[in-house]
């Protein structure tokens, strides 16, 4: 098992989770956070920390789909261990649905 991010995190990209993570395994696109598969030691620490409910055990229904995006955009993307300022909008799409389709960046975010 490993944890993941999904889509609730898209526009959002609240950090919370990646101060507490033991084995720095989040990436730092534009719009998102992802996690590497292989380096996630599945101690399930971030979970709790996400206010969106972005990460999920990738054993929980639907969180197939994000196992391939997460291990892509970890490869690419830069890594990311400090708490960062979330954008300004992001409460204003907590709630929106279809993110990935409407909003997702492949882009790179700044990382640490």
């Amino acid at each position: 098992m490993t944890y993941l991010v999904n889509e609730n995190c898209i526009k959002c990209k609240y950090t919370d989770c990646v101060e507490v993570c033991p084995v720095d395994c989040f990436y730092e696109g534009a719009n998102m956070l992802v996690i590497h598969p292989d380096e996630c030691i599945d101690c399930g620490v971030c979970e709790p920390e996400c206010p969106v409910e972005a990460i999920k055990p990738d054993t929980e229904p639907g969180m197939e789909r994000w196992f391939d995006l997460n291990r892509d955009y970890s490869e690419k993307w830069p890594n990311i261990t400090a708490k960062k300022d979330s954008p300004k909008d992001a409460d204003d799409y907590k709630d929106t649905k279809n993110k990935f389709d409407k909003h997702f960046s492949s882009e790179p975010g700044e990382g640490d």
